[in-house]
């Protein structure tokens, strides 16, 4: 009777673990995809980063039906990491490919995440429109990026709102005191940026009306 009891637990673990083996190595490609599709997405090849994005989702609901039922390996903390790199790539493609518009962003439920990963891919936003906005600095139109900044600062006041414990938003508290100093940082070289941009407007068309 008792090996018949351990074969069951046995069986019952093997299949658990070749779950898992499976999701872990599907989770670590949506990672990668997610992280290319930012890369794509800050050279402007939305295209490509629709793809992606595309892919990681689908993986994700691969992952879903792996571990339906092993809970217990589901939110082990690689699932929602992946969820989070994948909350992290789809809003950014939102925002840049509407131009700074958060209309047609949509909730975890939509997207199938869980609340703490759909959070912590909302903050570590935060960091790439950053990155965002200097390159939009580094081409010479600054004022274009006050309406990405204008998100950031949407987005932290959004994380302020979650003062719950670690045990449930996994870090975000975090993530969000490091999003305050980004915005401060950012709104900083905006503002010199757009400053210096009026003053070499002022000097030539002063330069103009001397000659």
């Amino acid at each position: 009777m008792i090996s018949k009891i351990s074969d069951m637990i046995r069986e019952s673990f093997e299949n658990k673990d070749v779950a898992r083996e499976k999701s872990l190595i599907i989770s670590r490609d949506v990672v990668r995809n997610c992280r290319t599709a930012m890369f794509s997405i800050h050279r402007r090849d939305l295209e490509k980063a629709s793809e992606l994005l595309e892919i990681s989702r689908q993986m994700l609901e691969d992952i879903d039906s792996l571990l339906g039922e092993h809970p217990d390996i589901y939110h082990a903390g690689f699932v929602e990491h992946a969820q989070q790199e994948y909350i992290e790539g789809y809003v950014l493609f939102a925002l840049v490919k509407d131009k700074g518009d958060t209309a047609s962003i949509a909730g975890p439920e939509e997207l199938s995440v869980s609340y703490a990963a759909y959070l912590n891919g909302l903050a570590d936003v935060v960091g790439e429109l950053r990155r965002h906005i200097l390159d939009i600095i580094r081409n010479d139109v600054p004022s274009e990026g006050e309406k990405y900044l204008e998100v950031m600062e949407e987005i932290y006041a959004c994380l302020m709102m979650f003062d719950f414990p670690d045990a449930m938003t996994h870090g975000l508290r975090h993530k969000t005191d490091t999003a305050r100093a980004l915005i401060e940082r950012t709104r900083g070289d905006l503002t010199t940026a757009i400053g210096q941009q009026k003053l070499e407007s002022s000097m030539r068309e002063f330069k103009a009306i001397i000659d």
